[in-house]
């Protein structure tokens, strides 16, 4: 029982990692209509940017983190000004978006490559927090705490600003219909920027947070994280954050337990299979409502 409830603490907090990607994934489909394959390299440098901050400048990691989180919520608001919102303003569709995405992403990822270099690598090791902690018979890394710390904190934040706030009236609004929501006061430009950023900055967090628990950054980084962020967001239920972060966080323990109790070699397989069967029994997802098509 000791080995179960500690590879669900390591689960759970993998899939808080997978969750947080998948919240910033759900945010940029379900509010701003945009497939976004771009979304891991935004982990990516958010991870990339920390790493360099405390390896080669010597910053303290709190900071860093914080910096590289910034950063990814930048590229995501560049990326917005330099493909996607001409694109909205030519009416241009739902493919092009996409095809502009994939660009993003393979110049990002080309970049971050080229920065990087093709080995991994590790933060020093006295520059971040690694005394585990002993609770009970459980050993808990600071890298675990954080990242459930900052699922929980996410998923309370985006959720009041989505239901309770004017910002959440306005993002509602705009992905409805961007010009009557001009039309009625609501500053749609500043809107869909507020959300770009929101979302690659909450993909930035979990770049961070991934490369943190591993101690392993690289280019490819974010691409680990977007399979199981777009799985989340689907089985969850499109664009709603509660399932995509629950559906994240099971993916995590089901990963882990798949590797513990079955084998490491099935994991995927195991974890993305039960994910299959979920859809077949619910195809609008775990927290969608079934859409009726009328002849």
């Amino acid at each position: 029982m000791e080995l179960l409830a500690q590879q669900l603490v390591n689960g759970i907090a993998l899939g808080s990692v997978y969750a947080l990607f998948a919240i910033g994934f759900a945010l940029i489909l379900a509010r701003m209509g945009i497939l976004n394959v771009a979304h891991g390299t935004f982990a990516t440098w958010g991870a990339l940017s920390s790493y360099w901050l405390v390896a080669e400048r010597g910053v303290d990691f709190w900071i860093a983190a914080l910096v590289g989180i910034a950063f990814a919520g930048l590229l995501g608001v560049l990326s917005d000004v330099l493909a996607f919102a001409p694109l909205r303003k030519r009416n241009a569709g739902m493919f092009a978006p996409i095809i502009a995405s994939i660009g993003i992403w393979i110049v990002l990822l080309s970049m971050a490559e080229a920065f990087a270099g093709p080995t991994t690598k590790s933060y020093p090791v006295a520059a971040v927090p690694a005394t585990p902690i002993q609770i009970g018979g459980l050993i808990v890394l600071p890298a675990h705490l954080m990242s459930i710390a900052a699922l929980v904190i996410v998923v309370t934040v985006v959720h009041l600003l989505l239901n309770r706030s004017r910002f959440g009236s306005a993002v509602r609004a705009v992905s409805v219909d961007p010009r009557s929501a001009t039309i009625v006061g609501v500053d749609a430009r500043r809107t869909l920027l507020a959300v770009a950023f929101l979302a690659a900055a909450i993909a930035g967090l979990a770049g961070v947070l991934a490369a943190f628990s591993d101690n392993n950054v690289s280019f490819g980084l974010g691409e680990a994280l977007l399979l199981k962020g777009f799985a989340a967001v689907v089985v969850g239920g499109y664009g709603d954050i509660r399932g995509a972060a629950a559906v994240g966080v099971a993916i995590g323990v089901l990963e882990v337990l798949s590797s513990q109790y079955i084998s490491s070699g099935f994991r995927d397989a195991i974890t993305f299979g039960v994910l299959l069967f979920v859809l077949v029994v619910r195809p609008q997802g775990i927290f969608g409502e079934r859409q009726l098509v009328r002849a």
